[in-house]
């Protein structure tokens, strides 16, 4: 299983915010917006991405979309999808 994050920071600061927080996974860049834009989460008003969650099965298909982010449940929140979905445990 492969995860990372999005954001529309330039890949230096979402590096320096990567390594703050001792993240496990990567932060990818879009400062170009494109990507945010091509999801559907781009907040043109705001500037970055809503805080949605993908879920991407092996062959590339969208499993299931998390719109509603409570962050101080969402690592709980987040197995308990995967859970749902069938995705192994490692």
């Amino acid at each position: 299983m492969n995860y990372f994050a999005a954001s529309c920071d330039p890949a230096k600061k979402n590096k320096a915010f990567a390594g703050e927080l001792e993240l496990d996974y990567p932060i990818l860049s879009d400062p170009d917006q494109q990507a945010s834009k091509a999801f559907g989460v781009l907040n043109a008003e705001r500037g970055f991405s809503n805080r949605w969650t993908y879920y991407v099965g092996a062959d590339g298909k969208v499993l299931a979309i998390d719109k509603k982010i409570n962050f101080d449940t969402a690592g709980a929140d987040i197995a308990a999808r995967l859970a749902a979905l069938g995705v192994a445990t490692r």
